[in-house]
């Protein structure tokens, strides 16, 4: 019997090390790219399908990302005048606190569609009107404040400005669109500002990239009328590629490998990967396979998954060859964990499973949380599967 309990604390030990799980405090995640750390989940949904733990009502009719944190879920929710910044406990679904401020009146697709981001107990918002908050993410309190359009000129895009910030050690990246200020970097501690540049260009939906290209850290930044690359210390444009899209919904976020930029725009302006050499940018390939409406895609195992309407894509970025479709995922996103992809239908709501190869789409189970448009990218956070569609918001337990 001893020997028996031995070898269950054993077994129970080894479980215990190989899973893992992690925070979600930014958009796209941890490191930024759309992949989970989480490790250890379950992927026999037929056997046992994942429980929803809870649901939340939201009453934005949009589009609005979670981030969790220090065991709360944050997402910017909407009444009346006000945008509603929501503290939600990530066990059981309560509201921990609530913040407003004023901002749009009238919906359009929604109101706010950023996603907060969390650094060092505060969380950073941004509305649809460009109002950027700092908040204390113990209660909500409102640290400090910056209206991007009366600070910078900043022009409000068609559909509001959709970007999340971007947290640099002591600097808050934002894009206002201003004409001296399409980028411009804030003081975490205080919103002042530190600098104001990076051209002239319109601000477009996507949230900016810091990375290390050609030796010189930069924040690349998908604009509404072209790609760019502004240095870190000084907000000074390093080069520019013009990029322009139907309506400039230039909204995916950028994915950056070493010297090369992979982008796509739907609007039949396709996809293209970018080359910073030390010449300047070179266009290494363009062409319409994959045309992500707003959804940024996932590099994974060494090829790109991601949304083109209406389908699933997964491309090789080395030659902008696809390598197969699935159709039935429409405006929906992605994103990886542990060894597989989870899709989003963004008419159905419905959660994909695959396997991330090349060889072909390989679905290997299936459920659906929420039914409904369902065009917010989900994310996964301490083993939980966070998704929403315009009505609700749910936590569903991956382990």
């Amino acid at each position: 019997m001893r020997t028996t309990r031995l070898l269950a604390i054993i077994a129970c030990a080894g479980f215990a090390a190989t899973a893992f799980a992690a925070d979600w405090p930014y958009w796209r995640g941890p490191d930024k790219n759309g992949i989970a750390p989480d490790t250890g989940i379950n992927k026999d949904w037929q056997a046992r399908p994942p429980e929803v733990l809870w649901q939340v009502e939201m009453h934005d009719d949009g589009y609005a990302g979670p981030s969790v944190a220090d065991g709360k879920v944050f997402i910017i929710d909407h009444h009346g005048s006000e945008d509603v910044v929501r503290a939600i406990d990530l066990e059981t679904g309560e509201d921990v606190w609530q913040t407003s401020y004023e901002d749009l009146t009238k919906h359009n697709y929604g109101y706010s569609r950023a996603t907060p981001v969390y650094e060092d107990g505060r969380l950073f918002t941004i509305s649809f009107l460009g109002k950027v908050a700092c908040i204390d993410a113990q209660n909500g309190n409102i640290i400090w404040g910056c209206d991007m359009r009366r600070r910078f000129g900043g022009r409000v895009p068609t559909w509001g400005y959709a970007m999340s910030a971007l947290i640099d050690g002591d600097r808050v990246i934002v894009v206002p669109g201003g004409p001296q200020a399409c980028v411009a970097a804030l003081d975490r501690e205080t919103g002042e500002t530190i600098w104001a540049g990076g051209g002239g260009d319109i601000p477009g939906y996507a949230t900016p990239v810091k990375s290390t290209i050609q030796g010189v850290e930069q924040y690349v930044v998908f604009n509404g009328k072209a790609l760019i690359g502004v240095r870190t210390s000084d907000g000074q444009l390093l080069w520019r590629v013009p990029w322009e899209t139907k309506y400039d919904v230039n909204a995916a976020t950028p994915i950056v490998s070493g010297d090369h930029i992979y982008i796509t725009s739907n609007y039949k302006s396709g996809c293209a990967v970018v080359a910073v050499t030390p010449e300047g940018p070179e266009l290494l390939w363009r062409n319409k396979n994959m045309q992500s409406h707003f959804n940024s895609s996932v590099f994974y195992k060494g090829y790109m998954f991601g949304p083109s309407n209406p389908n699933l894509v997964c491309l090789d970025p080395r030659t902008g060859e696809v390598m197969w479709r699935q159709r039935g995922f429409e405006r929906g996103g992605c994103v990886a964990v542990d060894d597989v992809i989870l899709a989003v239908s963004g008419t159905s709501g419905a959660v994909a499973m695959i396997e991330p190869t090349a060889e072909g789409y390989r679905e290997l189970g299936r459920i659906t949380p929420l039914g409904g448009q369902s065009w917010t990218p989900p994310i996964i956070a301490d083993g939980k599967l966070i998704i929403r569609n315009k009505q609700a918001l749910a936590c569903v337990d991956l382990m």
